[in-house]
């Protein structure tokens, strides 16, 4: 069974995830950790309880879903995963940084790359990978069928979806793609999204108003 803690890191107040089950191993997904004193709370979480991290995912390569990925992957000699379409965010991660005023520790490169209908495998756990662009080129989301939730990174959150007015945002592909790809699930799995409160897919379904 695959659990979930959530830490919430940085001036953008961004959801960095553990997901881990009984076997000890767990994966942290969009290390936001920016402040010394983030990177202590995260670690001392996972020293305290005794976890194997094994991977570094992060479902999108925007600036505050970064920030801690290469203290994190130098701290415990971690692979590091992305979709291949964030390489040019992370590519210009350092221009990212310099643009909102933050300090960054380059990101290293990716070990390898997460597509759509991957399965992601921790421990003695699975998550399917689902490919949205629309926020970003390369977003995708991890997904439980069986514990019945999903991380949405900043695809979908409770009442909203991700901004596209980025460079390589686009409205239609991201609200194409929830539709398609999110709505049709059952509606009681629940939504972790990279910045806000928990949510679910039948609530967004009811009331979102960008998906009426």
């Amino acid at each position: 069974m695959i659990n979930i803690e959530t830490f919430v890191f940085n001036p953008f107040q961004e959801n960095t995830y553990i997901l881990f089950d009984h076997t000890g191993e767990c994966i942290i997904v969009d290390a936001g950790c920016q402040e010394q004193e983030e990177k202590e709370q995260l670690v001392d979480y996972i020293e305290d309880h005794g976890f194997k991290p094994v991977k570094l995912v992060n479902t999108h390569c925007h600036i505050d879903h970064i920030l801690g990925v290469a203290f994190l992957s130098q701290k415990f000699d971690l692979p590091f995963y992305v979709h291949s379409l964030e390489k040019p965010l992370l590519s210009a991660s350092m221009k990212q940084a310099d643009f909102f005023g933050l300090s960054l520790e380059l990101p290293p490169e990716p070990e390898g790359f997460l597509n759509d209908g991957d399965v992601l495998r921790f421990g003695e756990s699975s998550l399917e990978l689902i490919h949205i662009p629309g926020h970003s080129p390369g977003g995708i989301l991890l997904y439980s069928p069986e514990r019945k939730f999903i991380l949405s990174g900043d695809v979908l959150f409770r009442g909203s979806i991700g901004r596209t007015d980025l460079p390589g945002g686009d409205y239609e592909s991201l609200v194409n793609g929830i539709r398609e790809k999110l709505l049709g699930l059952d509606p009681d799995t629940r939504v972790y999204p990279g910045h806000g409160p928990h949510t679910s897919i039948g609530t967004e379904k009811e009331s979102n108003p960008f998906l009426s």
